[in-house]
């Protein structure tokens, strides 16, 4: 009786595992398993799947108050004057106590100590525009603040390159500026845009280990802001074409390389979301009559809605079209949504850049493009390390 018993105890038990294997394995795939997070305190602990069991969704949420933060203090000495609100004289503090929380799932805290360790002896990259910039040096800001004051480290600013290197650990992260991605020639005295080549660039991306791009601003300036003379594509050049069409054909260019060349192995590959604006008030007060064209004055973020505050950016619809077509796409830091609700985390007109008569005239002076340092880049970075360390 008892061989019987733990004979069909033991069928019924296989059967279970059979049953469930599929569920199991389809769930811990996409689950964030933050194994190294179990010990710690609080909402950074191991993810609670609260509504979704088979997914963690990082970037739909809120912002939340969280007294705790920011990360790191104004202080930081890689913070560019543009990004350092608050050294240039930014009254309110309140845009640095918010936190993303995701809508069905907790995701650790940053920890610079571990971000070091785990990339001992390897580098980051940050390629891209300004925007990129801005999220490099608020990743250098992250790290710093879990490392002893000592630990020794080393800057290189240039141009288009910039380096910063924690020695200790030999992690080096650096920014690479190229806000087409495509490579920009000088013929005759006159810059063009190569919309099918990207050599020049990419000879500085080969062997980073971890890559991270972002483009859009630039593809559409005009005028004085306008980052080329003429377009060549096919063979031809063009004094202008449609924008979203140039994006494409650039990125393309781009996505053809990583096609191409980056070893899935070895290296890592990111695309940050179109980073919005902010300088439409219309968007975030519909129905409200307003005279500002800027976001001067905001303290607070959007409330959580079901739709895009405002109009989706063209940029992103290139993007997500692109990234789609590709045999080895990067992994989508879809920021664009969470950011549009920070209205309030713009340098405006408290940054270094200005004078005190631009500042008088926040509708033209106004910075609503970049964003703060402390502030949201530092939650960008927050689901960068997620995405590169927990999923």
């Amino acid at each position: 009786m008892g061989m019987a018993f733990f004979s069909r105890f033991t069928f019924t038990a296989l059967l279970c595992l059979l049953t469930l294997q599929l569920q199991s394995c389809l769930i811990s795939s996409v689950v964030l398993v933050l194994k190294h997070h179990h010990n710690q305190k609080g909402h950074y602990g191991r993810p609670m799947i609260q509504t979704n069991q088979s997914s963690c969704s990082l970037f739909t949420g809120s912002w939340v108050r969280d007294e705790s933060y920011p990360l790191y203090q104004y202080s930081c000495p890689i913070i560019d004057p543009e990004f350092n609100c608050q050294m240039y004289g930014r009254p309110d503090t309140d845009y640095l106590k918010y936190r993303w929380q995701p809508s069905n799932c907790q995701i650790p805290r940053f920890n610079g100590g571990e971000f070091v360790m785990r990339m001992r002896g390897k580098s980051v990259m940050f390629v891209g525009d300004s925007l990129g910039r801005n999220q490099w040096e608020s990743l250098i800001c992250m790290i710093s603040a879990g490392l002893p004051p000592s630990s020794p480290t080393q800057i290189l600013r240039g141009d288009p390159l910039s380096i910063f290197k924690f020695l200790e650990y030999g992690v080096t992260v650096s920014f690479y500026r190229a806000p087409y991605l495509v490579d920009i020639d000088s013929v005759e005295g006159k810059r063009v845009l190569k919309l099918d080549e990207i050599r020049g660039n990419a000879n500085a991306w080969s062997g980073v280990d971890v890559l991270s791009f972002n483009t859009g601003h630039w593809w559409t300036h005009k005028g004085s802001l306008q980052g080329w003379d003429f377009m060549e594509a096919g063979g031809s050049l063009y004094q202008d074409m449609d924008r979203s069409v140039a994006m494409e054909r650039g990125l393309r260019t781009w996505a053809k390389w990583v096609d191409t060349n980056i070893d899935n192995r070895r290296t890592r590959v990111f695309f940050q979301g179109f980073s919005p604006t902010h300088y439409n008030p219309s968007e975030w007060n519909a129905g409200a009559i307003t005279t500002t064209k800027s976001c001067y004055g905001e303290t607070s973020p959007m409330m959580a809605s079901s739709g895009y505050p405002g109009i989706y950016p063209d940029q992103m619809k290139v993007l997500q079209t692109v990234l789609g077509s590709m045999n080895k796409p990067p992994f989508l830091l879809d920021i664009t949504w969470l950011s549009a609700m920070r209205k309030d985390a713009h340098p405006s007109i408290y940054s270094g850049d200005l004078s005190n008569e631009q500042r008088a005239n926040p509708d033209h002076s106004a910075d609503c493009s970049h964003w703060c340092l402390p502030g949201l880049p530092d939650t960008w970075n927050q689901l960068f390390y997620t995405a590169l360390f927990f999923i």
